[in-house]
């Protein structure tokens, strides 16, 4: 087996040199803790190796022994960061469950991104509104990184991006998409506007336009808007966007998960597409 002379054994679950890997299950206290110690947690090879290559800083690495040779090119790499090893047990004692996708590590989290910055380099954003659920985050995530978004943008109450579970079901696509957290929602959406871009809120309303039409106008800077599970956006959003766009549906369904919805505004309107005629109302 590979030396790894910054290794050091876990012996028992109340390590405090641990704390940041502690009681991982907690959801309510891990949104409230990470950000606060500046730190996020990359969990599989897979995400550590994104995480990594995205340019983030690892504080530690946190595996059984099994993992280590998997990892032996990383860690090679960081001889200067604390490498945490102990039996499955004591681990999972730590965390508050099994690991068993390998070798997770705890991350600095990177420095916010300006709005103004985002705006000036994008011509197609995403805008998440309350979306509190970790797995529609991550999802739209994905969807942003496959269908070419440029940059996400997370209202306050939002669910956090780099919180485990959205990096994982994003497949670590959230260290690809820049993003940022805006502070003063709705106001921000005004901003959103003066970049020149067009707001377009996906809710259902009277005056609203097909998604096929908003695709054919072909704007050169789009907002997408969406909102959170089951209530949709909020009536103060809907009001100040540009547009109001719909999703046609069949059979009497009248929404789509907003992870669903996501993929498919993203797809309909994504560049470099020849043009299209809406259809004749």
């Amino acid at each position: 087996m590979t030396d790894f002379p910054h290794l050091i054994r876990l012996e028992s679950a109340d390590d405090p040199r641990v704390a940041d890997y502690a009681r991982l299950t907690d959801v309510k206290l891990r949104r409230r803790l990470e950000p606060e110690r500046g730190m996020y947690i990359a969990e599989s090879s897979k995400v550590l190796r994104r995480a990594l290559a995205a340019g983030h800083s690892p504080r530690s690495f946190f595996m059984a022994d099994k993992w280590l040779e998997d990892l032996a090119d990383v860690l090679a790499e960081h001889p200067d960061v604390p490498l945490y090893v102990g039996d499955d047990d004591v681990l999972e004692q730590i965390t508050g469950f099994h690991l068993h996708r390998g070798a997770i590590a705890a991350m600095q989290r990177p420095e916010p991104v300006a709005l103004e910055q985002l705006l000036a380099s994008s011509h197609r954003i995403a805008v998440l509104e309350d979306i509190v659920d970790h797995t529609n985050v991550g999802a739209i995530f994905r969807s942003a990184a496959a269908l070419d978004v440029d940059a996400v943008l997370v209202t306050p109450r939002c669910a956090d991006p780099l919180y485990r579970r959205s990096i994982r079901v994003s497949m670590g696509t959230v260290f690809q998409v820049p993003w940022t957290r805006l502070q003063h929602w709705t106001a921000d959406l005004q901003r959103i506007k003066d970049a020149g871009f067009t707001t377009a809120a996906l809710a259902l309303s009277e005056d609203s336009i097909t998604l096929q039409e908003l695709a054919a106008r072909r704007d050169e800077r789009l907002a997408l808007v969406l909102g959170t599970e089951g209530d949709g956006l909020s009536a103060a959003t809907v009001h100040h966007a540009d547009l109001t766009v719909r999703i046609p549906m069949s059979h009497g369904v009248d929404s789509l998960n907003v992870a669903a919805a996501s993929a498919v505004a993203f797809w309909e309107t994504r560049p470099g597409v020849q043009e299209r005629t809406a259809p004749a109302s």
